[in-house]
């Protein structure tokens, strides 16, 4: 099974949130990531939620190019 350390991901208010909470949280529940980004983001590509975020075909294209130069 998988884990991620919530802490370094997530703002505090979310950290203790269940995991289905987080993935319809907003994307500024991300650390790091400001609501005017959010914003900028839901603008851009109509991402709403985190779980709309992990779903982005484009975050998918640029991991597998990532991952393609890291097997060379």
């Amino acid at each position: 099974m998988a884990s991620i350390d919530l802490d370094k991901v997530l703002d505090k208010a979310w950290a203790d949130k269940s995991l289905p909470e987080v993935l319809s949280a907003p994307v500024s529940a991300l650390k790091g990531i400001s609501d005017r980004q959010g914003d900028l983001l839901k603008e851009a590509f109509a991402i709403k939620t985190v779980a709309d975020l992990a779903e982005l075909k484009y975050v998918g294209w640029a991991q597998a190019l990532a991952a393609l130069d890291a097997a060379k």
